[in-house]
């Protein structure tokens, strides 16, 4: 079954090969990495201490997730060095900024030729993969090499499940190879129960992302808080994580909110970098007044829309939000993570489509700590909102008090690996209680 998966992987791969270098001609983002991907293990990774907890956060928002797990990683296991790997240009980019350049690469494509490579340089005594990265080859080699192999803030979504049950059978020996499976909710552990995980393997320990660890907050904070009071600016709504399709709606939404707050500011930012221009472009053709963070140069901000056309910042400015909008979730995508503006008790408002968040979302909502909206009533929310300032006040502190409310899954995380580093007599003598 593994040589089946393996020649269908590669072959799918040269067969859409002429796509693929049209898609790296047309963006850098899918230039990044390609020869680490095709096993080319970068120098900083050649040599390293024989001891080895290998993270493995596909983006951002898994980086994100794992940020407190590793720095607790590094104080449990002190005789280890914890390298992260990622699969996205932005992952890589926010997995830098968070763990430091010489502990981060690319992960390799899921073939032995490229994963071997990376088995030799690291020979990692434990794997973490988050969330349902079950990739075959890697966890087979990995098992075989004799690490131990644990999926964190382990989930199975609504729209995977189906999927997943059609390969249950040869999934289930993929997932043998996983020592400990370590799930968000009890229904995601039913769910692997269900395609085959053996039910001694599975724990429940919690959402890793409402474990938010955000580093000091970036310069442009302070910058932007400074320009909007000089100009009166403001209300600030704070749109997160867009996808092409909701920009139009939501300037469509912001043009009422100016109607009646002519200084009002929307920041705006789109979820993939390669769409910044695309936005920019839409700004200009729509006549809206509009400052792009690259070519920024701290000029007062008011009566427009501030163009977020960075990575790693949208976190923080969440902090200078009257209302935020999470997107992905206007458009039939899923949605995004909307914990980080609940950081900051900032009342939240998303679309219809929030499947890939539906736990979290389910949870805010039964503490009434989210309004969710379509299209036609998103402006008329925001109106509500700026307009009654205790209901505003109180909705962000209702999402900050379901976030308290949730946090410890990082603790119970690292005691269940410490538990099972222990059982491990390479690597128990290097754990710190």
């Amino acid at each position: 079954m593994y040589a089946l998966y393996t020649t269908v992987l590669a072959v799918g791969l040269l067969l859409t090969l002429p796509y693929w270098l049209a898609r790296m001609a047309r963006h850098a983002k899918n230039r990044a990495g390609l020869w680490a991907r095709l096993g080319r293990v970068p120098p900083h990774l050649q040599s390293v201490n024989p001891r080895v907890i290998w993270v493995h956060a596909v983006s951002v928002g898994e980086v994100m997730a794992v940020s407190r797990l590793v720095e607790g990683l590094r104080q449990s296991f002190p005789g280890h060095r914890v390298v992260v790997s990622t699969t996205t240009l932005t992952g890589q980019q926010l997995a830098q900024k968070q763990f430091g350049r010489d502990n981060v690469f690319y992960f390799p494509l899921d073939l032995p030729f490229a994963v071997r490579p990376y088995l030799d340089a690291l020979q990692p005594q434990l794997l973490i993969v988050a969330e349902t990265e079950f990739w075959p080859n890697v966890l087979r080699m990995s098992k075989a090499r004799g690490a131990r192999i644990v999926i964190v803030n382990a989930r199975i979504s609504d729209r995977s499940l189906p999927g997943y049950r059609r390969v249950r059978r040869w999934l289930a020996r993929v997932l043998q190879n996983v020592d400990l499976f370590l799930t968000q909710t009890w229904e995601d552990r039913h769910r692997l129960v269900e395609l085959g995980a053996e039910a001694t393997r599975v724990e429940v320990t919690g959402n890793l992302k409402f474990e938010i660890a955000l580093q000091d907050p970036p310069a442009i904070v302070a910058q932007l808080r400074q320009s909007l009071q000089e100009a009166g600016g403001g209300p600030v709504l704070v749109c997160g994580s867009t996808l092409e399709g909701e920009e139009t709606l939501l300037l469509s939404a912001f043009r009422n909110i100016l109607a009646s707050h002519p200084r009002a500011v929307m920041v705006l930012a789109p979820r993939h970098p390669e769409r910044f221009a695309e936005v920019a472009s839409l700004l200009q053709e729509l006549d809206f007044r509009y400052w792009r963070r690259s070519t920024w140069k701290d000029e007062p901000v008011a009566g427009g829309v501030f163009l977020l056309d960075s990575i790693g910042e949208l976190a923080a400015l969440y902090a200078l939000a009257t209302v935020a909008f999470v997107g992905g979730s206007l458009v039939p995508k899923g949605g995004h993570n909307i914990l980080e503006p609940a950081y900051y008790a900032v009342p939240i408002i998303v679309g219809n489509h929030t499947e890939n968040f539906r736990d979290i979302v389910w949870l805010f909502q039964t503490n009434q700590a989210v309004r969710i909206v379509g299209p036609a009533e998103l402006p008329l929310v925001v109106m509500e909102l700026l307009a009654d300032e205790t209901e505003c006040r109180e909705l962000g502190e209702r999402g900050r008090q379901v976030l308290r409310s949730q946090m410890g899954a990082t603790d119970r995380t690292l005691e269940a690996l410490r538990r099972l580093m222990e059982d491990s007599p390479t690597a128990s003598a290097s754990v710190t209680p």
